[in-house]
């Protein structure tokens, strides 16, 4: 198909380059602009629902007790090892 295409483009290799790109920008623009906007409404990715957990296993839907709960302390599991307040400091002379 795409040396069809090639074949088919006029006036030399300058031409046949140009058109191409030509040819495959007008594709993108009508996929962004008219296809994807048609289809957008008939795919499913806004419709995000999140679900409260069932039962009350003290812990996140899966019921693993090890697992924290929406109670657990801010910051319990999720501690980083350095400061994320201020820079860091600059590598030492003998590196």
């Amino acid at each position: 198909m795409y040396a069809w295409i090639w074949r088919k483009l006029p006036f030399g290799v300058p031409g046949k380059l140009l058109g191409s790109v030509m040819l495959a920008t007008a594709t993108v623009a009508l996929l962004w602009y008219v296809i994807f906007p048609w289809a957008e409404p008939l795919l499913p990715f806004d419709d995000v629902q999140v679900e409260q957990p069932t039962g009350d296993t003290g812990g996140p839907a899966g019921g693993n007790p090890d697992l924290p709960g929406e109670d657990a302390p801010a910051g319990d599991d999720h501690d980083l090892p350095y400061d994320t307040e201020q820079n860091n400091t600059p590598p030492s002379p003998d590196r």
